[in-house]
Order: structure tokens, then C-alpha cells, then sequence
């Protein structure tokens, strides 16, 4: 029997108590084949009568990958026994425990099943939906693995928040085992693509090449920031009114997110101004579209008026953003929600046009409205009565 040749990740899971342990890294960091013997060497000797289920998105990546390195690593230790392999279910008799590859494009068996021991390998590939159901129905430990390729994803939103997940992040220099030509074939990556290099690299969270803005976060608006303007888009039903307030101060443009609510009728808009304590004279830039709902906050004696649009009114407004650092108010969360998910549309080549997604836009648009008037055409609407 060959000697074992761990790292860190085999560490990792040996020693964790958290019912859920995230395993992030880059290319190459040996995550995968450390969690599985793991789970042959440490789990599977110190249990029996278990249910191990090993799952991928789709069942020939599964096959390619994560359930060829199990077979080649009982096969190298003198484990494997073709008596043990039932291939038509595929399933693994272990030591007295069942090992199971499944993939969520087999619902009846992602709901179907119950388990002691979850691992999902490259979990970013799957929707939240398919986790949820998979965790649901897992008496015990989870595992999940991935490369953090994308910069948003429900893995950060939905599991690295919750208080039972331990998280660990590894690089290739983790792998003591790594072929020198290996590590200077991801090395190059420094000096080609920073993102690669990031995310396969570094095992950093990637950064998405199609977002519109990038920004920065503050705690408030600076006192050497100057109010311009407020932007409001009007929404109802499903999608949200947004009210944002804009500042400038050298080359530096601040948004405050001050309303973000559906089913507000204008009155609720007119009484809600009226909370917020805004200032009459101030000008509010709101859509051009909704001329019924402009007139009546106008009653409520609010300096409400109407965006300028032409046929390039979007890029143009969102030109006119770009030109500053972005900063956004930490309480401003669905704005920065909004700027994170706001991309330009990529065509059937991968190829970026120059036309944002119509989502994730609501705050978004009320930010452009400001922007667009004050800084385009910056006299309009100054000498308005109040």
C-alpha cells in the first residue's frame, strides 16, 4: 500500500467541526483529490453503514473528472474490488459504507435521495435551487469545491454568510506535488490575463469582464462632497421606485440610496419625499415616461422633472458615470447589488456589445437621470420656482 501524499485540504476536513466546509481555490491546488481521500481514508475508515453522495452538475463531467480520480486512487492503494463497483447504479461499496455519484441533471434522484456526507465538486456550476434540494436531504457533512471564476455567485450570497460553513482557500503552491512544468505554466497566467491569474492563480473571486461600472464602497458622504441632484425612477408592481442622491467632489461621484420599494403609489412617493425631509428647491430628475406621476408630485410641491432622453441617452449617461470614481454608500445595498450585476450583453461569439442587460437597473437608471441632466445640460431646471 502506497504512503499517502496529502496537503493542506486533507487538513482541513480532518480537523473541521462546521457542518459545511468550502473549499475554494485555484487551478491545480489539489482540492478535488484531497477531498477524496478523505473521504476513503479518514471518513470511510472511521464509519459504517454510510451514504456518501458524490455530485457533479452533469454526469459526463462527472465521469471525466471527480469519479475517474476515486477509481485511480482505491485502484493505486490496492482498494478496489470490481465485486464492490456496481456500475449500472454507479456506486462504490467502501468499507462497509456506499459511495454514490449523482449528477442534478438526475432530479429524481438529486430529491430522491437521502445521504449522510455531501460533496459537491465544482459547486459553481450548479443553481442554488439544486444545492438547497441536495443539502436538504444531507443528515450530516457537505463539502463543496470550486474555482471562484465568477465575482458574484449564490455560494458567497447563500453559504460563506452562514455560521455553521468553515471556508478555506488554496493555491497551487498548496500542492507540494506539482511538476515544476505545471507551476510555470499557471505562473505565465501573471503575465497574460489578470483575471485568470486571480481566479487560477491565486484562488481569488473573479472579476466579470462585461460589468458596466466598477466602485468603491464608503461609510458616508464626505462634508467636501457637493449635492447636485436627486434621480428617481418610478416603478410598482414588480419592479421597484428608487430614489438615489448624488454628490460630487473633484473626481469623485457619490450616490446615496434613499428609497428602493415596490408598490408605491405616487402619494406614498410624495409622503415619503416629505420623510426624507428633501428640500423643495432641490431638482429630482425622474423619468420622462411617467409625465402623470411628475405633475403630481409637482402638487406635492416638489421640483420634480422630467429626463432628457434621445437615442443614445443610456450610453451616453452611463459614459458620463464612468468618468469618475464610482462610490456608493454602504447602506445603499440594493444599489450596490444593482452595480454588481449590471453587464453589457455578450453576443453568440462571447464578443461584448456595447448595450447593458435591461436588469438589475432600477437605482441604476435613477443614478443615470441624475448624472445625465446635471453634468450634460447643468443650467436645466436651475432657476425653477420653488
Amino acid at each position: 500500500m502506497q504512503t499517502l501524499r496529502t496537503n493542506v485540504v486533507f487538513k482541513h476536513l480532518r480537523d473541521s467541526k462546521s457542518r459545511i466546509v468550502v473549499e475554494q481555490g485555484g487551478t491545480r491546488s489539489g482540492k478535488t483529490y484531497n477531498i477524496l481521500m478523505w473521504l476513503i481514508f479518514d471518513y470511510c475508515t472511521h464509519n459504517k453503514k454510510k451514504i456518501v453522495s458524490i455530485v457533479r452538475k452533469t454526469f459526463p463531467a462527472l465521469r471525466g473528472t471527480v469519479m475517474r480520480d476515486f477509481l485511480e486512487i482505491i485502484q493505486n492503494v490496492g482498494l478496489y474490488n470490481e465485486d464492490h463497483h456496481n456500475k449500472s447504479t454507479n456506486e462504490y461499496y467502501l468499507m462497509g459504507n456506499t459511495i454514490e455519484f449523482l449528477s442534478v441533471d438526475e432530479p429524481q434522484k438529486v430529491r430522491g435521495r437521502k445521504r449522510d456526507l455531501l460533496f459537491v465538486n465544482e459547486a459553481n456550476e450548479l443553481k442554488l435551487e439544486d444545492f438547497r434540494q441536495l443539502m436538504m436531504r444531507t443528515t450530516n457533512k457537505i463539502i463543496i469545491d470550486y474555482n471562484p471564476s465568477e465575482e458574484f455567485h449564490w455560494i458567497y450570497d447563500h453559504v460563506l454568510i452562514r455560521d455553521d460553513v468553515e471556508f478555506h482557500q488554496t493555491t497551487y503552491l498548496d500542492n507540494p506535488f506539482l511538476e515544476q512544468s505545471l507551476i510555470d505554466e499557471i505562473e505565465k497566467l501573471k503575465n497574460i490575463d489578470e483575471n485568470y491569474w486571480n481566479v487560477y492563480g491565486l484562488g481569488m473571486r473573479g472579476q466579470s469582464r462585461s460589468l458596466v461600472f466598477s466602485f468603491v464602497e464608503v461609510e458616508q458622504i464626505p462634508e467636501v462632497a457637493k449635492f447636485k441632484a436627486f434621480g428617481l425612477d418610478f416603478g410598482y408592481t414588480n419592479d421597484p421606485t428608487a430614489l438615489v442622491a448624488m454628490y460630487i467632489h473633484d473626481t469623485y461621484i457619490y450616490f446615496d440610496e434613499l428609497i428602493y420599494q415596490t408598490g408605491m403609489t405616487n402619494s406614498d412617493i410624495g409622503n415619503m419625499l416629505k420623510t426624507l425631509d428633501i428640500d423643495r428647491s432641490d431638482i429630482i430628475w425622474g423619468d420622462c415616461a411617467e409625465p402623470k406621476t411628475i405633475a403630481e408630485l409637482h402638487r406635492f410641491g416638489f421640483n420634480v422633472k422630467g429626463t432628457a432622453k434621445g437615442s443614445d441617452s443610456i450610453n451616453v449617461g452611463i459614459d458620463m458615470m464612468r468618468r469618475y470614481t464610482i462610490c456608493l454608500t454602504k447602506r445603499s445595498v440594493n444599489l450596490i447589488k444593482e452595480m454588481r450585476n449590471y453587464k453589457y450583453i455578450e453576443d453568440r461569439e462571447g464578443r461584448l456589445t456595447n448595450k447593458p442587460i435591461d436588469a438589475f437597473n432600477h437605482a441604476i437608471d435613477a443614478c443615470r437621470y441624475s448624472v445625465y441632466n446635471t453634468l450634460a445640460k447643468p443650467n436645466i431646471g436651475k432657476y425653477s420656482i420653488r
